[in-house]
C-alpha cells in the first residue's frame, strides 16, 4: 500500500470552505479504483490545521489521483486559503499488510 499524509494549515476565515472542498475531494477519491482510504482530520487544538491520510493500492494509483478532475478542482480552490504551503509525506505501508486493507498481494 502507498500512503500519503498531508498536513494543511488554512487561514481561519477559510476553514469552512476548505472543509467543504476537501470533503468533496475525499468522497470522489473514494470512488477511484486505486484508493483504499481517504481520511480528513481536523486538529482539536487548532481548527485551522488539517491532516489528510490517503491510502492507495499502488504508487501509480496516487499519480492517477493527481490527474483527476476532482483533485485538480480541489487543488486550485484551496491554494489561496493556505496559511502556509501544504506538506505531503509519502510512505510505504508496512503494517497492516495488504490483506489487512482488504487487498490481495496480487492487486
Amino acid at each position: 500500500m502507498y500512503v500519503v499524509c498531508v498536513t494543511v494549515h488554512v487561514t481561519p476565515e477559510h476553514i469552512q470552505p476548505f472543509i467543504q472542498a476537501t470533503l468533496e475531494n475525499a468522497r470522489q477519491s473514494r470512488h477511484e479504483p486505486g484508493n483504499a482510504r481517504f481520511d480528513v482530520l481536523q486538529a482539536e487544538a487548532d481548527p485551522a490545521q488539517f491532516f489528510l491520510y490517503e491510502v492507495y493500492r499502488e504508487k501509480d494509483d496516487f499519480a492517477r489521483h493527481q490527474m483527476t478532475p476532482h483533485y485538480l478542482r480541489w487543488k486550485e480552490a484551496v491554494a489561496p486559503w493556505m496559511a502556509v504551503p501544504r506538506q505531503g509525506v509519502r510512505h510505504v505501508s508496512l503494517f497492516p499488510e495488504a490483506e489487512g486493507w482488504g487487498v490481495s498481494r496480487e492487486t
